[in-house]
């Protein structure tokens, strides 16, 4: 008994000695180093980056683009740049939305998620008119996007093509923006050179004798052209339709029978649409007409001014001008300026 009993008590020693070793040699393994562990990989910011235009599809600037999370982290507000282009850099990967305001545009809104060192390219973000009321206010902002396209109208390139609209129901141009034009026609580079061209061809015939020959003479008729350029511009394309309220662009047709645009075009010379969008007769052109040919009579020659009846026949004269030129413009002219941008092309 006293055996058996010695012997049960050896082979559980015998068994928690077996278990403790083995328990010990499984330790290390159990309880590695943190720097064996595999670790998950850093992820790299990202960036957001888009453009706001308006309904034309022009730049929008000064538009308020708010990026949020979903976390309700912090947020980052930026303003759209000239081009109407905005950016957000270092962005931590994940959803993001952006909320896009501007004077006088309705609010809008994008979602997207970003990856890890991803450079998220928004769509274009067209912010709508907003109500009628703010309407009036936002007027002004686009025809000034219009206008700024308009400035780049060059016939092959080169010369000014400014005062056409290829835009179907463009926004009617502010008193500032009527000056704008003016002053951008009157002050190209092209405008002088053809002055001066002008103005050479005068001295080679002995036109308006009373000037000369010589430098000064040349001086004297360069000045006087360029004065009737400014006049006329001004006069005809800025004061009277700010205070009548009329457009002076020649808006293009480019739509319809040949017939039926050849007497569009030269009714146009006569007629033109005012600023609350109706057509109504073109007192700003001919009466401009007028007056700058009246003004003319203050620095032309003694021998070479005006009568108040050749003044009037000069204005005739004027009217048949503008309907030619209209007919360029309708059926020629657009195919030789290839500044036209993608949305002014609405029409064929």
């Amino acid at each position: 008994m006293l055996k058996s009993g010695l012997g049960v008590v050896a082979a559980t020693v015998l068994s928690v000695l077996v278990v403790a070793f083995s328990v010990g040699a499984q330790t290390p393994s159990s309880t590695a180093s943190p720097q064996s562990r595999e670790q998950p990989a850093p992820q790299s910011l990202g960036s957001v980056s888009g453009t706001v235009v308006d309904p034309t599809g022009a730049a929008v600037v000064g538009a308020r683009v708010r990026l949020t999370r979903e976390d309700q982290s912090a947020s980052q507000e930026v303003v759209s740049a000239e081009n109407g282009q905005f950016s957000f850099v270092h962005i931590v990967p994940g959803p993001f939305h952006l909320t896009i305001t501007a004077d006088g545009f309705a609010t809008q809104a994008f979602s997207g998620t970003v990856r890890s060192g991803e450079m998220y390219a928004v769509p274009p973000i067209a912010l709508p008119v907003a109500t009628e009321t703010t309407q009036v206010r936002v007027g002004p902002q686009i025809a000034e996007a219009q206008i700024k396209e308009e400035e780049k109208q060059r016939v092959f390139g080169v010369i000014p093509n400014f005062y056409v609209s290829y835009i179907p129901n463009p926004v009617p141009l502010a008193a500032k923006q009527k000056f704008e034009l003016a002053w951008r026609a009157s002050v190209d580079p092209v405008t002088f050179v053809l002055t001066g061209a002008i103005a050479g061809i005068q001295q080679g015939e002995n036109d308006f004798s009373g000037y000369g020959q010589g430098a000064q003479g040349y001086g004297k008729r360069y000045g006087a052209s360029y004065a009737d350029v400014v006049t006329s511009t001004f006069i005809g394309g800025a004061i009277l339709p700010s205070l009548l309220k009329q457009d002076p662009r020649y808006f293009y047709k480019g739509t319809g029978s040949t017939r039926s645009r050849a007497l569009y075009a030269v009714v146009q010379a006569v007629i033109c649409k005012g600023d609350n969008g109706r057509w109504q007769p073109n007192y700003s052109g001919i009466l401009g007409s007028l007056a700058a040919g009246g003004i003319s009579n203050l620095y032309y020659p003694a021998a070479n001014r005006n009568d108040a009846a050749l003044t009037f026949e000069n204005a005739g004269i004027g009217i048949g001008e503008s309907a030619a030129a209209n007919l360029l413009q309708e059926f020629v002219i657009r195919k030789l300026t290839p500044s036209i941008t993608k949305h002014q092309q609405a029409t064929p």
